[in-house]
């Protein structure tokens, strides 16, 4: 969390400090009908300073910096209505954004909720708000090592001057020598190419990524390029679910089920010896019937078998791309409600605050993988070849 957002331990308290500070100097705004330093025929009055305040909350003592007028005509019922609806706020304020609600709506909610109607305008800089926080987290240094990165994107609509264009989510997610799980970089693209994915990835080492041992990712020519190129010190590991829809565009549309049945039971073995034993039985009892499949699964297998050489126990988190899949399941479950976002920046920021979301959560859980099991497993093959 330090890591994260400096000295506040609090990431939400950090959060709603600064979407109500938005809000009192949005209304100065308003009252004021100029922003600080605007020269304008319709400005009716100055600021002059701020006076602090403190407002006691369920998620801890926030102080805030109250807006003074010369006139002294400003006031504000924010602390009246956040006293009285507190868990409103902060659901209609923060979360909501967060879930992918649209800005008409939060409009609509938290005049419903609050008995205060904030102007579209208002809600979208309050957003926008969000964009120095969640620049922290993208740009925080990576002071540890994490010897497993998983990497994947998908695809969200963006409107770029009047056209719908789709844009990459590349995301990579880390395990650290503590076996913890952080996610270590969202970002947008064009597009998923060679260029795209190499600049993410040299984005990931200029942070400070390092001890890179094992990379899982579907087989994207581009991404492959690019780690490649750039963590050459990596095994690879191609995500074996998409290995096996691959399979398909090998089989007849009225294929044998306990085909590829029986190859994806290869992957449940327990070292790589057995792999190889159930593999060339796979091929003797599928060549004569399937033969075009079976030809491409001897050509390609071994890309999706590199996780043998890991503990047993992390087979299962670290032979596919799932864990990454889940987070973009719950990316598309809260991005579906926006379908297309009016531009990068506010599709980004969603996508962003929907990950530290996550981030944090997994920070908060105890150790995703023992990897103590990961140095036990290399001093044990090294006493083998020794």
């Amino acid at each position: 969390m330090k890591a994260l957002f400096g000295n506040e331990t609090d990431a939400l308290k950090t959060l709603m400090k600064e979407v109500l500070q938005e809000i009192l100097d949005g209304e100065m705004t308003e009252l004021l009908g100029a922003e600080r330093h605007e020269r304008n025929t319709e400005r009716t009055g100055y600021r002059s300073g701020y006076y602090t305040r403190s407002l006691v909350t369920r998620i801890g003592k926030l102080e805030l910096r109250i807006p003074r007028d010369r006139n002294g005509e400003f006031s504000t019922a924010l602390f009246e209505r956040y006293q009285r609806s507190e868990k409103a706020l902060v659901a209609a304020l923060a979360e909501m954004y967060v879930q992918g609600v649209s800005t008409r709506k939060v409009t609509a909610i938290t005049e419903e909720l609050c008995g205060h109607r904030f102007s579209a305008s208002s809600i979208s800089a309050i957003n926008k708000g969000l964009d120095e926080a969640l620049s922290r987290f993208a740009n925080r240094p990576l002071d540890e090592e994490y010897p497993y990165l998983i990497l994947d994107a998908r695809y969200e609509k963006v409107r770029e001057n009047g056209v719908i264009r789709s844009q990459a989510v590349q995301i990579a997610i880390g395990i650290n020598r503590e076996g913890q799980r952080q996610i270590l970089a969202v970002e947008l693209a064009p597009r998923e190419t060679a260029s795209s994915w190499k600049e993410f990835l040299l984005g990931l080492k200029l942070r400070g990524l390092r001890g890179v041992e094992f990379v899982v990712s579907d087989d994207h020519a581009g991404l492959r390029s690019a780690i490649g190129e750039t963590l050459l010190e990596a095994s690879w590991q191609r995500c074996y679910v998409h290995f096996l829809r691959n399979a398909l565009d090998h089989l007849p549309r009225k294929a044998d089920d306990d085909c590829l049945q029986e190859l994806r039971w290869i992957y449940d073995r327990r070292d790589i010896m057995e792999a190889h034993r159930d593999l060339t039985s796979w091929i003797t009892k599928w060549q004569r019937k399937y033969p075009k499949l079976v030809d491409w699964v001897e050509e390609n297998i071994e890309e999706t078998l590199t996780f043998y050489r890991l503990p047993r126990a992390h087979h299962k988190h670290l032979k596919s791309t799932n864990m990454l899949e889940r987070l973009n399941e719950e990316i598309k479950r809260r991005t579906r409600v926006v379908r297309i976002f009016p531009n990068t920046d506010a599709c980004q920021r969603l996508i962003r605050a929907l990950c530290v979301e996550t981030h944090e959560a997994w920070l908060e859980s105890s150790r995703y993988l023992n990897m103590d099991l990961l140095i036990e497993h290399k001093k044990a093959l090294l006493e083998k070849c020794g």
